[in-house]
């Protein structure tokens, strides 16, 4: 081979070399632009499925949300409902609760003038056993009161500086003559502590648990006193009763639940207790419970103490002793629209010496007095009188008309704080039906005491 073919071979093949360079590279791009458009191509796949799958779960959830508002239309339909009633129910239990205490109230009025008439020892057993039955009544009645109040949400505390001797002490007149019916010994502890809390709700809890503790306990004692604990006045009510056990002891806070039978008639329906927690658990305080069977239990109610004063009211300064007489030929003009009502109380008025006037309106008591051309003692007016009237727009009227202002006691079965507060700005006493007898005595003789040391002046 010559010296120019060889030469000539060596550039073909040198061109050759080259030229499988340049295809390798162009494969090379051409696979690499092959696998991008597989990869884009791939991409907007999984893109377009992504997108379905999107729209799928938005169309889930715009469905769970509809279900979700339709849902929440029924729930807040049922709670409306619940709501409506739940305030019929109270308003219904209150109107209720409000009519029953009118003849209960008559009936105890004639119970006690009837008992100071009664002299052969089965009259009084029998009168005595009538009492405590309508005694029980009217505690039935108050709680079922108390509980539509705070299941309608309308108990609100006034927290205030509250006397510890404020309660104890007209708690002490309340039971004492209970404690002494069934032979028990009855002591209440007296102490100047002054505690933050709702006066009427503390009243309230206290009351309950003493009454607890005088239904259960057969023999032995009832003691109620005050512990310091630190910056907390503990409030303990002690029993010698037959003791709760362990296994009851959260139950018997319960609505309708009670402790053991044993009591016989007197055994309750099973719930003052559960008003004591329900109140206790709206004021903050701690309510706690120790037993022993067969030796007693004790509850105690935890308050805490302040040093703010307390404004003493100015029947408790009074200088007079208002508890007996003072009564005899007292002119007193009575309204009450309430017949019955009207008829136990002046009954009961007469037999403590007083001249009694009963009318039945405003309209009424003012003809009365211009026929008997005389000015009244005192005025004793129910709050709701007939054609929406009220004891406090007629004593107002007759004040005027006569120009005199009387002393007034209104009495109602309307425990709501409204007509507590309406009494107290007219500066009028307020009792509650049914009316204690020695309560209305007492404060009707201070009245009246008062006002005679006032002409004196």
């Amino acid at each position: 081979m010559t010296d120019s073919e060889t030469t000539r071979i060596a550039a073909l093949e040198r061109e050759a070399e080259k030229l499988r360079k340049i295809n390798a590279a162009l494969m090379s791009r051409v696979e690499r632009s092959t696998d991008q458009q597989l990869n884009a191509f791939s991409l907007f796949e999984t893109a377009i499925a992504l997108d379905q799958q999107v729209r799928d779960r938005t169309q889930q959830l715009k469905q769970a949300l509809q279900s979700l508002e339709k849902t929440n239309g029924r729930l807040l339909q049922a709670k409306q409902q619940a709501e409506a009633a739940s305030s019929l129910k109270s308003s219904v239990l209150v109107s209720v609760t409000h009519d029953l205490l009118q003849p209960l109230n008559a009936a105890r009025l004639t119970l006690s003038a009837l008992t100071e008439m009664a002299t052969e020892p089965k009259s009084v057993a029998l009168t005595d056993q009538i009492d405590r039955s309508l005694a029980t009544l009217e505690d039935m009645l108050r709680t079922l009161l108390d509980i539509s109040k705070l299941d309608a949400g309308v108990l609100r505390p006034e927290f205030g500086p509250v006397a510890i001797a404020s309660l104890f002490e007209p708690l002490e007149q309340e039971f004492v003559a209970t404690a002494a019916k069934r032979n028990l010994d009855f002591r209440i502890m007296p102490s100047s502590a002054v505690v933050r809390s709702d006066p009427l709700m503390l009243r309230r809890i206290l009351q309950n648990l003493l009454a607890n503790a005088l239904r259960y306990t057969q023999r032995g004692t009832v003691l109620m006193g005050c512990r310091l604990k630190g910056d907390d006045i503990c409030i303990e009510v002690h029993d010698t009763g037959p003791g709760i056990p362990e296994a009851q002891r959260e139950a018997i806070f319960v609505e309708f639940q009670r402790g053991d039978a044993g009591a016989g008639d007197k055994a309750g329906i099973g719930l003052g207790l559960s008003i004591v927690r329900r109140f206790a658990d709206l004021l903050g305080h701690n309510i706690r419970l120790s037993s022993r069977a067969g030796k007693g239990s004790v509850f105690s109610v935890t308050v805490p103490r302040t040093l703010d004063p307390v404004a003493i009211p100015v029947r408790e300064q009074a200088s007079v002793d208002y508890r007996y007489g003072g009564m005899e030929g007292a002119k007193i003009l009575l309204i009450e629209n309430d017949l019955s009502s009207a008829e136990g109380l002046a009954h009961l008025l007469e037999k403590w010496g007083c001249d009694v006037a009963v009318t039945i309106s405003k309209t009424e008591a003012l003809e009365r007095i211009h026929a008997l051309d005389g000015i009244p003692d005192a005025i004793i007016a129910d709050l709701h009188l007939d054609n929406g009237e009220t004891g406090i727009q007629a004593v107002d009227v007759i004040r005027g008309e006569i120009n005199a202002k009387v002393p007034a006691i209104i009495v109602t079965a309307d425990y709501s704080a409204k007509a507590a507060s309406d009494v107290s700005a007219f500066g009028h006493e307020l009792l509650k039906k049914p009316i204690k007898p020695a309560e209305m005595r007492s404060l009707l003789s201070f009245l009246l005491a008062a006002e005679q040391s006032n002409a004196r002046l």
